[in-house]
C-alpha cells in the first residue's frame, strides 16, 4: 500500500505547482460596412430561416472571446 501512494503523491504535487496559461483567440475585426450589409442581409431572409440563431450563437462566443482577452 505504501508504494503506491507515493507514486500517486508525486504525480498530484507535480500538477499542484503548474499553473495554466489561457490561450485566447483574437477576434477578427469587421468594418461598419461589412456589420451593415450582414445586417442587412439578415433582415432579408425568410420567415423561419435558421442562419439569425447561428448569428446569435456566433456573437456570444466572440463575447466569449472578447472576455478572455
Amino acid at each position: 500500500m505504501k508504494f503506491t501512494i507515493i507514486p500517486l503523491a508525486l504525480m498530484l504535487s507535480a500538477c499542484a505547482s503548474h499553473t495554466p496559461i489561457p490561450v485566447c483567440p483574437e477576434p477578427v475585426p469587421y468594418t461598419a460596412e461589412q456589420q451593415n450589409q450582414a445586417a442587412d442581409e439578415l433582415e432579408a431572409l425568410p420567415p423561419g430561416s435558421i442562419l439569425p440563431r447561428f448569428m446569435q450563437d456566433y456573437g456570444i462566443l466572440r463575447a466569449q472571446v472578447r472576455a478572455c482577452q
